[in-house]
């Protein structure tokens, strides 16, 4: 048995980023190394960033990522000593392949090409690679290794296959995005996949579009018993003892870290505006706030991932605007020290109103004349955008955009949606959680009852059940696939039901034209949820 000074480099890459994902992995080379280490594993994709997508059907990509990696190659045989296993995209004549390179003293001793390649969900493997098939065994500082990618390990088979070549600890390089409970399903995927050998779970860091990858890199003993676990949400590179023959006093180590839910959903949202804004070529961002619970919540979400001197905000009352929703509005920009202003849109309404009047003679008002003021608000946030360079950030939930309670060309004009897989019921208990550890949102602004504020005395439970109810409904059918029965069967109101799938079906056309947003639940609207507009398959999703 033996004992290998194993660096993990839980580091956050950039798509496309060839040169600078490969000074990362150099520069966790280094750390590593001055560390003890003597073994170095980066996450998957790590050359490329991960998902890759179709950059890796342009031919001058692929070349540039091999030139990149024999230059990598050499450079990481500065650190003598150090054995480094590198994940990229292995460009052979057969095809395209998520491989892992190990590279020792400038050579490459070994390359394992990816066996399971997910195809659901968020995830379209199968579009860009080939599957492998061969295992890889080699030996650094004395212990033989054997590596898998994300699910590789899921194979029945995989790491017992690698045990009966002589492998006796296990390196798994991974792209695994958040999403709320993940933590423990892999760990619990480790445990019961390990063959009995100790493993090195490296997971990447970083928001990438929809993405959020939240890091949690761990090691397990050989009883599957965690023991040590990194931080989410942070970039770290630690050098952590793997011992083959050890066994962890405490099975859980590191779980106080991890169980505040509620902690991990703030972290992945932050991380994923900062990213989004960063690696977008932006440094700003831009709120519209209306004195409501949703962008409140963003705005705080905003001010930790970028700082609240770099978040600006407009406030754009009508005459339907509450002067206490304007107050809680200002009170809360100038508590977090961000830029303010209010642009009152009242007399811009009137003259839409008088452009409209004989088009719209003897009609009555209805929801026509409340879009207008959405979009009169969202015309002035892309001016200001435009002017002022900042990214403008939506404020609407998962919630609203599910049933199509927003406005297109509206509340939806924006860059990212930072709660679009964010339920309501979910922003409230955030929102309590953030204030928790230190006050940042008015208590008014919690307390009373959402609205629009697009018609006299409005509330959002005019046009929908409650939240605690609509959430239930919800998720059951966009998360758990239940139809209407299903889900009346579980002892909610049959009509409430129909009505609220009825809104989900009818209001498709709208996600199709909203702006991206981190996912967090197990699905989200977009590349996770993949329904025509034009359909007619009522029964299947109603019946």
């Amino acid at each position: 048995m033996g004992r290998v000074a194993v660096g993990m480099a839980q580091i956050n890459t950039r798509v496309g980023d060839l040169a600078g994902n490969a000074a990362k992995i150099l520069a966790a080379a280094a750390q590593a190394h001055a560390g003890g280490a003597r073994l170095l594993v980066t996450p998957e994709m790590a050359l490329t960033g991960y998902p890759t997508e179709d950059l890796l059907f342009r031919p001058a990509f692929l070349s540039e990522q091999d030139r990149m990696l024999e230059r990598l190659q050499a450079d990481l045989a500065a650190f003598e000593g150090l054995t480094a296993v590198v994940g990229h995209v292995s460009h052979e004549s057969g095809g395209l392949f998520n491989a892992a390179s190990v590279f020792e003293g400038g050579r490459r001793i070994g390359l394992y090409r990816k066996q399971e390649l997910p195809n659901y969900g968020v995830f379209d493997e199968r579009r860009y690679f080939r599957a492998g098939d061969e295992p890889l065994v080699f030996e650094a500082d004395g212990v033989q290794f054997g590596v898998a990618i994300c699910e590789d390990l899921w194979k029945e088979g995989c790491a017992y296959r690698a045990r009966e070549l002589g492998a006796q600890a296990m390196l798994v390089l991974n792209a695994s995005p958040f999403t709320q409970h993940k933590v423990r399903e892999r760990r619990e995927t480790v445990r019961r996949y390990s063959a009995g050998l100790p493993v090195a779970y490296v997971n990447q860091i970083g928001g990438q579009d929809e993405l959020v990858f939240d890091g949690g890199s761990f090691m397990t003993d050989a009883g599957g018993n965690v023991c040590f676990q990194a931080p989410q949400f942070e970039e770290t590179v630690a050098v952590r003892m793997l011992d083959t023959d050890a066994r962890a006093d405490d099975a859980q180590a590191g779980e106080d870290s991890l169980s505040d839910m509620h902690a991990q959903v703030w972290g992945a949202l932050v991380l994923a505006v900062r990213d989004y804004v960063g690696k977008t070529g932006f440094s700003r961002a831009l709120i519209g706030l209306s004195g409501g619970m949703d962008s409140a919540l963003v705005l705080a979400i905003a001010v930790d991932a970028l700082g609240a001197e770099n978040v600006g905000t407009v406030m754009m009352p009508s005459r339907y605007t509450a002067d206490i929703s304007t107050h809680d509005a200002r009170e809360m920009a100038e508590g977090l020290g961000v830029a303010y202003r209010e642009i009152a849109i009242g007399g811009l309404v009137e003259a839409f109103d008088t452009a409209l009047a004989p088009a719209f003679a003897g009609l009555a008002a209805d929801t026509t004349e409340e879009n207008i003021q959405a979009r009169i608000r969202g015309n002035l946030l892309m001016a200001l955008s435009n002017k002022s360079g900042a990214l403008v950030l939506t404020t609407g939930n998962k919630s609203e955009l599910a049933t199509g309670y927003c406005t297109l060309y509206g509340d939806m004009v924006g860059a990212f949606a930072v709660l679009k897989d964010v339920p309501k019921t979910l922003v409230y208990a955030l929102a309590r959680w953030r204030n928790a550890q230190s006050p940042v949102i008015p208590v008014r602004i919690i307390e009373r009852p959402p609205s629009a504020e697009l018609r006299p005395d409005q509330t959002d439970q005019d046009s929908l059940p409650p939240y605690d109810v609509l959430d239930a409904i919800l998720e059951q059918h966009i998360e758990h696939d239940a139809c209407a029965g299903a889900i009346v069967a579980q002892g909610y109101d049959a009509d409430t039901v129909h009505r609220v799938l009825r809104l989900v079906r009818i209001s498709e056309y709208k996600r199709r034209q909203a702006a991206i947003g981190p996912n967090i639940t197990s699905r989200a609207f977009g590349r996770g949820w993949r329904l025509p507009v034009a359909c007619a398959a009522t029964e299947a999703l109603d019946g």
